[in-house]
């Protein structure tokens, strides 16, 4: 009797340390600025980008059951899980805690989206969890800098931000307008704090490619006749700021994966002719930020500089800044179409059938995610394509005006996307991409207010 009753004990004991050691959802949520999802990228069985869940939890994750697309991905306290768009559920199995079942819909997300990035907080109700999270302090100068940790905004005072973490190793980048940023690692221990002291050095020389000085003399006229150079034109805006420009001859090319595409998306393909049949003037650089202050009278960036490209700008936002900006300038600027877009990108009726815009080698052309330092770069500084035409590989994807819609073989003249969508297309490949993504073939696409810091614009006039 004695044997049984201890037997007994015991096994209650077991069930109910094993019952102690649950697990809870802290949290649930999109990242918006994380962008492992499109530099990271990995595709599910339809061949579609999948989701990124980065599972945050301080303890030996074993894995996890559900429409994985495996192998999973362990960077410390951190596991990534790839999944398929419209994936609801998963489930948690991890060594010392009962396995857990996260709808995501309890959590207001009803289904994971192709090419974005969430992130699930784990805690158990064990006391000493709270021992493995630790507080980071960033002390910074100048007080105006904008800082990030784990590529998410930490809000600062006074040239402080403070956030807490799990323990563990973490990425840091501190940006301000005018300055050379600072980026790096550290390594949170459950010790102590961790305390860094970043101090930014100004930038030797501001390269202003579309920023025309002009003495401060009687203010412009509102309607201004551009200024001709061949194939280029010069738009005077305001405050010294113009709209440099390059003509697109009409032409016919092959749309879509081409023989140089390397591993296209199903979305890139069938290939289709299509014929543009009026030339047309592209922006000669991305939109700028100072081109955007002196039209909207502010700055969404989150990498500040007025040469910089424009970002966190939706293309709600692009269609009020292109509607004062006609109102400014008496013309008709507009958002390329996707075949616009694309056809300038490969070098209009000049191309000679790179991968990327206007090279085989990704690197003399675009700032991507092995060269630009985790941060957009100055307009300008890479070399153009055959069109004269800078960065359309690289830097910031661009919006265009098509809703996204699927390819069909058929040919086309002047095509302008599908009548209707719940995506606008995007272009071009950004600071954070691997190399395939910043093919001139590549579609991206974002909601219309949808606004991230690798996405900005370019312009369009028609003649």
């Amino acid at each position: 009797m004695r044997k049984l009753l201890l037997s007994l004990f015991m096994l209650f004991a077991a069930i109910s340390s094993a019952l102690a050691q649950e697990l809870t959802v802290k949290s649930f949520k999109l990242a918006g600025s994380d962008l492992t999802a499109q530099t990271q990228p990995r595709k599910d069985l339809n061949n579609r980008n999948c989701a990124v869940v980065k599972v945050q939890f301080v303890g030996e994750l074993t894995n996890i059951e559900g429409n994985v697309i495996m192998p999973l991905v362990k960077r410390n306290n951190e596991t990534w899980v790839y999944m398929p768009q419209n994936t609801r559920q998963m489930k948690v199995i991890t060594k010392n805690y009962l396995p857990l079942m996260v709808t995501f819909a309890d959590y207001d997300i009803e289904r994971l989206e192709s090419n974005r990035t969430y992130v699930l907080t784990l805690l158990s109700n064990n006391l000493q969890q709270a021992q493995q999270s630790q507080t980071l302090t960033i002390r910074y100068s100048p007080t105006t800098a904008t800082v990030l940790v784990d590529n998410k905004m930490v809000k600062g005072t006074n040239g402080v931000a403070r956030t807490t973490l799990p323990v563990g190793q973490h990425s840091f980048v501190v940006a301000c307008e005018g300055y050379e940023s600072e980026e790096g690692m550290v390594k949170l221990k459950a010790s102590a704090p961790s305390n860094i002291q970043i101090t930014l050095t100004k930038e030797a020389v501001a390269i202003q490619q579309n920023i025309v000085s002009q003495p401060a003399v009687a203010q412009q006229p509102v309607v201004q006749a551009p200024i001709a150079n061949s194939d280029n034109i010069t738009i005077p805006v305001k405050d010294g700021i113009s709209i440099d420009m390059v003509r697109v001859e009409a032409g016919t090319f092959t749309m879509g994966a081409t023989a140089e595409m390397k591993n296209p998306d199903d979305d890139e393909k069938p290939t289709h002719q299509v014929t543009l049949t009026n030339d047309y003037y592209i922006g000669k650089y991305e939109v700028t930020q100072a081109l955007w202050k002196a039209v909207m009278g502010k700055n969404p960036s989150l990498f500040k500089g007025d040469n910089l490209p424009v970002e966190q700008v939706s293309w709600d936002d692009c269609q009020e800044f292109i509607s004062k900006l006609n109102r400014i300038t008496g013309k008709m600027f507009r958002l390329p179409t996707e075949a616009e877009w694309e056809y300038a990108a490969r070098g209009g009726n000049k191309s000679r059938g790179y991968q990327y815009s206007g090279s085989n080698n990704l690197l003399d052309v675009a700032w991507c995610g092995d060269n630009s330092g985790s941060k957009t770069r100055a307009v300008g500084t890479k070399q153009p394509n055959e069109l004269g035409i800078y960065d359309m590989s690289g830097n910031v994807d661009e919006w265009c005006q098509d809703w996204k819609g699927a390819y069909s073989s058929s040919s086309q003249v002047n095509p302008t996307g599908a009548n209707s969508g719940s995506y606008r297309v995007c272009r071009g490949g950004s600071w954070g991409c691997i190399a395939r993504i910043c093919r001139s073939s590549y579609r991206y696409c974002g909601t219309p207010v949808s606004r991230y810091t690798f996405l900005g614009l370019r312009l369009v006039l028609s003649e």
